[in-house]
């Protein structure tokens, strides 16, 4: 539920994708080859897959469509994120945009290349370097108000 949780909007959303995930493992389990992988890779990719099937579909739509603006230079301190908790952590990456959010869940904490990230989303590599990109400069925009706030 973790990776779940990641991806989504939401905990709805959330389970969503769990629940479609697995409806996806089970049906398709006969074609699990453990020589190609472990079955937690395999699950793991089914999950992921199942979320941008969902964005594709739209079903997985940021939260918010349009951030703040905020000092295009706004620096993030290693202290802001010192004091956050990981479910605050995570509320800041539930409010980018949804490609922004999968790519950089996809590339800064599950360890995917571009061009693997690219293949998966059908995108090409300059895309996801741009959404991840665009998630660097919203998430400094969003700590930098967050630590601006009276």
């Amino acid at each position: 539920m973790t990776l779940c949780v990641r991806y989504a909007k939401d905990r709805n959303n959330a389970t969503e994708i769990l629940n479609d995930g697995f409806l996806k493992v089970f049906r398709y389990l006969d074609r699990y080859d453990a020589a190609k992988g472990s079955l937690y890779t395999w699950i793991k990719r089914i999950i992921i897959n199942t979320n941008i099937d969902l964005l594709r579909q739209g079903q997985n739509a940021p939260a918010i469509d349009m951030l703040p603006a905020g000092e295009e230079g706004a620096a993030v301190e290693n202290e802001a994120l010192g004091k956050m908790s990981g479910e605050e952590i995570l509320q800041i990456i539930r409010q980018l945009p949804a490609n922004a959010r999968l790519v950089f869940n996809l590339y800064a904490i599950d360890g995917f290349s571009h061009r693997e990230i690219a293949d998966m989303m059908q995108i090409n590599e300059g895309t996801s370097r741009w959404h991840l990109s665009e998630a660097r400069r919203q998430l400094k925009t969003i700590i930098h108000l967050m630590e601006n706030k009276p």
